[in-house]
């Protein structure tokens, strides 16, 4: 008798496989882009960050942390870049360890805009869509300072930065990463080009929505263009705060976003993450609907750590195509084999989350040593 081939798909679970673009995970938790700032003053991941990455290797699919395209635009101390082949090295033996261990890892490409300092970036300039500073401190090599005024970048300094990123993505896919992402969130330079707060320009750059989002469309389709846009995802946190971006007005993020998203969509990119208080509300899933393809998300540090009940719901109430998780990542390395297995959890130690060692980075045991 043939196979009854009018029964339902059964509906994904967050332990199911799923695709984005040409990435194929083994299940839909995602490790979230978690800065660690253990890469030293050349930039270069080592051993440390290896072994990192390798003990993750179970989830869906691991986004790296923020990682610097050019040296002027690296925001932390010991934060790892993409602007060199020795840098890209570096990266190569993350990819092979986590690739050894049947994982998937895409590369997440960060510039800062006027979230750096001298001190930080090796005294070049700090460049933003206008001179306006972030009205906080950040901590340096020589302690904490106030950011500086940034200055507006010019028409060729914007080509020049899009060019950059594409160099960064380059590097990242030869290097042997699945994919890349685009840091377009988190209050850095091209969410400070979508905020009307950070972006007072009134050239083809600023302005309207149309224009604020002109950038970020133009970075992502140069680097769609370059490795192909199955292998390329957008991160976007709309309304969300940080850096001094304030969104503030849903009417103009929905106008901001939805033009980004619209243009955006033809290229059929891998895949779109959200970070939002409500990655199940009106607007996440309006922007969705403009975007067209695979969803990812992430609530971040509004519901505290993500837990299993909050994961496995998402999937099953169709909110998302997967699960960004980062606390509980970090200190639950076989965090699949915990969910799946209703296993307890290590708890996080935040003291230990910055710094330059193993302590809270790669000690933390797995279910057999605990």
């Amino acid at each position: 008798m043939p196979a009854n081939t009018s029964e339902a798909a059964p509906a994904p679970s967050l332990f199911s496989p799923v695709s984005l673009g040409k990435i194929e995970l083994a299940n839909r938790i995602v490790m979230a882009p978690l800065t660690r700032v253990r890469a030293g003053s050349s930039g270069i991941p080592g051993d440390l960050i290896v072994e990192y990455y390798r003990q993750r290797a179970s989830v869906g699919m691991i986004i790296t942390e923020g990682t610097y395209p050019d040296h002027a635009s690296q925001g932390y101390v010991g934060e790892p870049g993409i602007a060199t082949d020795e840098q890209a090295a570096g990266w190569q033996r993350v990819f092979d360890a986590v690739h050894a261990e049947g994982g998937r890892i895409v590369l997440q490409i960060m510039h800062a805009g006027r979230g750096t300092h001298p001190d930080i970036n090796g005294g070049r300039r700090i460049l933003a869509p206008s001179a306006i500073a972030i009205d906080n401190k950040t901590f340096t090599e020589k302690g904490e300072q106030p950011y500086p005024v940034p200055e507006a970048m010019t028409t060729a300094e914007i080509r020049a930065a899009v060019k950059n990123f594409v160099a960064a993505a380059r590097r990242a896919i030869d290097a042997g990463a699945d994919g890349v992402e685009i840091h377009g969130a988190n209050g850095y330079l091209l969410q400070e080009f979508l905020s009307p707060a950070a972006n007072q320009r009134t050239d083809e750059y600023g302005g309207s929505p149309h224009n604020r989002a002109r950038f970020v469309v133009e970075v992502v389709t140069a680097v769609a263009q370059a490795v192909g846009a199955e292998r390329v995802g957008l991160r976007i946190s709309p309304e969300v705060d940080l850096g001094d971006v304030f969104e503030t007005d849903r009417d103009d993020v929905l106008a901001t976003y939805g033009t980004l998203l619209d243009q955006l969509r033809p290229l059929g990119l891998a895949y779109l993450s959200v970070l939002h208080a409500e990655p199940g509300g009106d607007l996440v899933q309006e922007l969705r609907r403009r975007f067209d393809g695979k969803l990812i998300v992430n609530n971040g540090p509004f519901g505290g750590q993500t837990t299993r009940e909050q994961a496995l719901q998402q999937i099953e109430a169709g909110h998302a195509d997967a699960v960004v998780v980062g606390r509980a990542l970090i200190a639950n390395p076989d965090l699949v084999e915990r969910w799946q297995g209703g296993h307890p959890e290590n708890e996080p130690r935040p003291e230990l989350f910055y710094g330059p060692g193993a302590e809270g980075y790669t000690d933390y045991p797995f279910l057999e040593a605990a």
